[in-house]
């Protein structure tokens, strides 16, 4: 029997005969660098009685100084933890109930199977720092898209949310308080508070423009993140109809990771790559829990190019194309969505292949829709799939000559625990197999909820296969009736579809969505036409033309519309881009004294 050697740090053995071992091991090494030994158990197995060859042989044995003995997840968890930047996991085992029973189970599944699995492990992980690079062009590309926003918005804040708007905010501010009570500053986080006028409205705005600016040209203090973040939330918790679009979350969500960028670790980067891998996963799962017959016969993309909200020109040309070239951009678009998004998570060059496919799509999807910077923002997420080694030489020589300052450990544990629960019942609630989750997770979700910071995504469930336009008409005498053009949303037949991205004319916007309802279902719809007929200057301005230039009309109406994509022969004899066909009243005549059927 070998004696046993005294040792003053832990040792790692593991089945030097396992190449699935072998492999992970190679990646350890360049992560704990000196702190731990490497032994195959062939070689000290003597020197530990106490470990029999079936135990060798099951899991990996890390034994410390100290003598305790430690396998399985445990084992991995603790050795990973001799890198400041792989702490997380370890207290989250040792901390989060279900953490360890989850991960054992995990480890012993893939022990069985480790000999399939090989081929997997023949990589080496990257060093904590390694997003670095991408961290610090993200953050300043991140400054690019709060800019739009905040620009976007504030072209419209007046007419939107402002006293004279569609949607006061101040009117909203008081009515949740007077239901609420205290509780209202929670259910509805924002600054406006301390201020709903239209002034403070306006500085939360420009504040955001300046700040945007600040981080474009690097200026990362966690402060203009933080302030970021809280100036655009409290916009969009007041925004309502208009502020509640999914990129406004994933902007939010994305903000709210931004603030711990200013210290990057590995863990922040992976809670990216996990954010992106929920946007993109999320798109093809609920197209499937939906049920929706034209995703699963492969049609949905028949429709999508006419029916979708504000389509550009280029969308008129994309619908005329053949029916097998929808069913194939189809069957593409599930690819991306449902299995791209694990490469995420794979070995470097198969992280590069899911940004490139990622980035493909969203390219796609600019060039036939306008969605804002929804998809740009996508595509800066896949940064987060670009380690440092891909980048030139110099910047990474620049951008390792200040080193790197990480959030303490137990803060990055608690962030991942917070997000990864509450997303998880996010993702959960997308699928038909809802889980029962236990209740102190569902408050944690709850309590987390109002500050729209880990969200739940899915554009287009169930695809639109018909397109119904609501007309705004005005009238003197409720005999002759003028329309209101919008800037952007399908009216006159004749006029071409505009590309409007980044920007996003949210009142527009706001109007796809009424078409697909009745008005009773769209209140605030009752309130633009108020504002038509009170000549509300901030309202005007949102649209193309005001046909009622010196006063305001004394009725107003709207009447809907069935619109389709012309023809190419039509288009080319008539110059319409647009057929339409009168369907009924959307809503009855209204003046500011009385109601008419």
């Amino acid at each position: 029997m070998g004696r046993m050697v005294p040792r003053t740090k832990p040792l790692l053995i593991y089945d030097g005969d396992c190449g699935f071992c072998l492999g992970w091991v190679n990646r350890w090494r360049p992560v704990t660098k000196d702190q731990v030994e490497y032994i195959p158990f062939q070689e000290v197995a003597d020197q530990f009685p106490q470990i029999s060859k079936e135990q060798f042989n099951a899991s990996i044995q890390l034994v410390l100084p100290d003598g305790r003995i430690f396998q399985g997840a445990e084992a991995v968890f603790r050795i990973v933890a001799s890198s400041p930047g792989y702490r997380w996991p370890l207290w989250l085992y040792q901390k989060i109930p279900g953490v360890a029973a989850l991960a054992e189970w995990g480890y012993r599944f893939v022990a069985r199977h480790r000999s399939g699995l090989s081929g997997a492990a023949q990589c080496r992980i990257e060093p904590p720092a390694s997003f670095l690079i991408s961290s610090r062009i993200f953050l300043r590309l991140l400054g690019v898209i709060y800019l739009i926003a905040f620009l976007s918005f504030w072209t419209q804040v007046d007419g939107l949310i402002g006293s004279r708007g569609i949607l006061p905010a101040a009117d909203f501010l008081k009515a949740v308080r007077e239901k609420f009570g205290p509780q209202a500053y929670w259910l509805v986080p924002s600054l406006c508070w301390l201020n709903p006028s239209d002034i403070f409205l306006h500085l939360l705005c420009g504040g955001g423009v300046l700040l945007s600016i600040g981080l474009i040209f690097g200026i990362t203090p966690p402060t203009i993140p933080v302030l970021l973040w809280a100036f655009y939330l409290s916009l969009v918790s007041v925004g309502r109809e208009f502020m509640g679009f999914q990129w406004d979350n994933l902007l939010l969500e994305a903000g709210f990771l931004a603030i711990f960028l200013a210290r990057p670790s590995p863990t922040i980067a992976w809670l990216f790559r996990w954010l992106l891998f929920r946007l993109t996963f999320s798109s093809g799962l609920v197209k499937l829990a939906s049920g929706d017959l034209t995703w699963r016969n492969l049609t949905a993309l028949t429709y999508h190019y006419e029916t979708q909200p504000l389509p550009p020109w280029t969308a008129w040309y994309f619908h005329h194309l053949p029916v097998w070239f929808h069913q194939m951009s189809c069957l593409i678009l599930f690819v991306v969505e449902l299995l791209v998004p694990f490469l995420f998570f794979a070995p470097r060059r198969w992280r590069w292949v899911g940004a490139a496919a990622t980035i493909g799509l969203q390219l796609l999807i600019i060039a036939t829709g306008n969605y804002c910077f929804f998809n740009l923002l996508t595509i800066f997420l896949c940064l987060f799939l670009i380690e440092d080694s891909l980048w030139p030489q110099r910047w990474r020589g620049a951008a390792h000559l200040t080193p790197a300052r990480h959030w303490p450990s137990w803060i990055v544990a608690l962030l991942t625990a917070m997000i990864f629960i509450c997303s998880s019942v996010q993702l959960s609630g997308l699928s038909r197999f809802p889980v029962s989750w236990p209740r102190p997770v569902i408050g944690l979700a709850e309590f987390c909820a109002p500050f729209r910071s880990v969200n739940g995504y899915g554009l287009f469930a169930v695809m639109t296969t018909s397109r119904s336009e609501i007309i705004v008409e005005g009238s003197p005498d409720g005999q002759t009736w003028l329309p209101y053009e919008f800037k952007y949303k399908p009216g006159d037949p004749q006029r071409m579809p505009q590309f409007v991205a980044p920007h996003q004319p949210r009142l527009d916007w706001q109007m796809w969505f009424a078409a697909l309802g009745s008005c009773q279902q769209n209140p605030w719809f009752v309130h633009l036409c108020a504002r038509l007929l009170e000549g509300s200057p901030a309202v005007l301005r949102l649209l193309k033309a005001n046909p009622f230039p010196n006063a305001p009309p004394h009725y107003v109406r709207a009447v809907l519309y069935d619109y389709h994509f012309s023809d190419p022969a039509e288009r080319k004899a008539t110059g319409a881009w647009w057929r339409r066909t009168q369907q009924g009243i959307y809503c009855p005549t209204l003046s500011l004294t009385k109601t008419e059927s």
